[in-house]
């Protein structure tokens, strides 16, 4: 399964999608700008509100196909969809996850820390 460990730093986001953009052109995917979208974000998430080193998986749902992106960090809160707001400065990237994604989610892990999780439509 694809994996890419990162540390917690401002080049994370970069990085995530283009490994994103990588397994996709692996695997025949087609455009993969959406999911790098949808990567970019949960990783800058993990990054201002988690705790490193940051994890990103991508696999394929065994049944129907899609990509699922997988980000994993230490940090013990889980992220919120913030209300829609035409005066936030931040704050929208979930609420665009939610958006753009097939569907999304988020589960603790035993130790510590969380998976954002978000399946991608083709």
């Amino acid at each position: 399964m694809p994996t890419l460990v990162l540390e917690a730093d401002e080049r994370a986001p970069g990085v995530a999608r283009r490994f994103v953009g990588e397994q996709f052109q692996q695997w025949d995917l087609g455009d993969a700008y959406t999911a790098q979208l949808i990567a970019s974000e949960l990783v800058t998430n993990a990054l201002l509100h988690g705790q490193g080193p940051i994890v990103v998986r991508v696999l394929r749902d065994e049944r129907d196909g899609m990509p699922v992106l997988e980000v994993w960090d230490g940090g013990d809160g889980l992220p919120v969809v913030r209300p829609e707001s035409d005066t936030a400065v931040n704050g929208r990237g979930l609420l665009m996850v939610a958006g753009l994604a097939e569907d999304w989610g988020t589960r603790p892990l035993l130790m510590k820390g969380k998976i954002t999780w978000a399946k991608c439509g083709l």
